[in-house]
């Protein structure tokens, strides 16, 4: 059992003036393990994110007999092609700790092999909803049991003749989508998804670059996608460029620190996943600038300069909600700390993520005496910069990593008295982020 952990800040961070790196980007990196465990040949990874969620990922694929291994921080994974795991047992165990990614998309892939396995995660995992992901993979043609059962643990029995669909994705869930297109790659014919609200689209972007039969076209409400599987896939050199959803935290230390910079370096720039860096741009008088753009993979890739700023407060556009999904809790911080009312709707999706995001930071925030209104699908923040700072305040993040770093951010910023329990999450993502937060100038301790 990994060993429990909680941080203490009781110190504002004063200016700083730094350029960084963050970690990885986990979407990248989990999508890279396991469509190299797809292709014919060694396919070589570097700059993997090492945290917990991908290492978990890592054994997974080697339980399903893919050779994977590390030299030098270069990753080099032996596919054998399409539906090519081997288990040695009827039924195979495989445990995803915390990775709702992992465990979605993975689900993809052994929907269209012959065998049966058994999926379990940690508490958090084990109680987040899997019916949007086991509804359309039945479809498909394989079973899961027990029969109705909408969580983890749970058993797939793949099946050998997997038949093409027509799906529609609503939710915005790129998660759905892309373990759909994961099941496609063994299914004989055009498997069609109608993305109906746009999410992060690293998959498709990563199967193009790959040579799949993948084509998009864009539509006045949304993207068609189809793939035609079962056509051989060939190994790949790869890349994994910086995390945005990393980034996130710091970029808002820095915004809020008076007279304060920060350059972070080789930033993924998706235009799905920078979202949060759009709104604080054209929406909240963020001074954030995008520099040395450029294409690596398919994906653009560049450094992200920010300056500390007199911040407005933001009714958040529903249509930018996909896209910002990851760092709705950093941004919920942010509306708190500056003067004035902000209003989220359309995030019903936060409520299923790690935890309930939602609950999680307006219970925190309402023991700061920052008042918040909230509905299954929206967050009002009465944003407060003039709080009580004598105040001392105890957080549980629920094994929710993004939780316990924006609190970290929030008593940065405010100096106030925090004690951060079950931080040890924060490695799904972040491994690294108390060692960053020094280097910058935050006084922050471990227990």
């Amino acid at each position: 059992m990994k060993k429990k952990i909680s941080v203490f800040i009781n110190k504002r961070i004063k200016k700083f003036n730094k350029k960084i790196n963050v970690p990885p980007d986990k979407s990248l990196s989990i999508r890279a393990l396991l469509l190299a465990s797809q292709c014919i040949g060694v396919s070589k990874i570097k700059n993997l994110l090492v945290s917990d969620d991908v290492l978990n990922c890592i054994k997974a694929l080697r339980k399903l007999g893919v050779k994977i291994i590390n030299k030098k921080n270069i990753y080099y994974i032996y596919g054998n092609g399409l539906n090519s795991f081997k288990s040695k047992n009827k039924l195979t165990k495989i445990f995803l700790g915390n990775s709702g990614t992992s465990a979605r998309l993975i689900l993809g892939l052994m929907s269209t092999h012959p065998g049966k396995f058994y999926l379990y995660g940690d508490e958090s995992l084990n109680k987040r909803d899997m019916s949007r992901i086991i509804e359309p993979l039945e479809k498909i043609g394989c079973y899961f049991y027990p029969k109705g059962k909408k969580t983890l643990p749970i058993t797939i029995e793949g099946t050998s003749m997997p038949l093409a669909q027509k799906h529609f994705e609503e939710k915005g869930s790129a998660q759905i989508k892309s373990a759909l297109l994961l099941a496609s790659l063994s299914t004989p014919g055009i498997t069609t998804i109608h993305e109906k609200k746009i999410s992060r689209n690293h998959s498709e972007i990563f199967l193009k670059n790959i040579n799949s039969d993948i084509k998009i076209k864009k539509l006045n409400n949304g993207n068609l996608i189809k793939l035609r599987g079962q056509k051989n896939l060939y190994a790949f050199d790869y890349k994994v460029s910086s995390d945005p959803s990393s980034a996130a935290f710091l970029i808002a230390l820095a915004l809020l620190t008076p007279n304060s910079k920060l350059l972070i370096k080789e930033i993924l720039c998706n235009p799905t996943r920078i979202g949060f860096i759009k709104i604080l741009k054209e929406k909240m008088n963020a001074r954030i600038t995008l520099k040395n753009l450029k294409k690596k993979y398919g994906e653009t890739v560049g450094d992200v300069f920010v300056q500390s700023s007199s911040l407005k407060p933001i009714n958040c556009p529903k249509k930018l909600v996909p896209s910002v999904i990851d760092e709705f809790p950093i941004l919920f911080i942010i509306s708190s700390i500056i003067k004035g009312v902000s209003n989220f709707a359309g995030i019903n999706e936060l409520r299923h993520k790690e935890s309930d995001r939602i609950k999680n930071i307006e219970l925190g925030l309402n023991k700061m005496g920052i008042k918040t209104i909230s509905t299954a699908d929206s967050l009002k923040i009465f944003g407060n910069p003039n709080i009580n700072r004598k105040k001392s305040i105890e957080i549980y993040p629920k094994n929710d990593h993004r939780i316990a770093m924006s609190w970290a951010i929030f008593a940065l910023i405010n100096g106030i008295k925090i004690k951060i329990n079950n931080f040890e999450t924060v490695d799904t993502s972040f491994p690294g982020f108390v060692a960053l937060i020094k280097k910058i100038g935050g006084k922050i301790e471990t227990n």
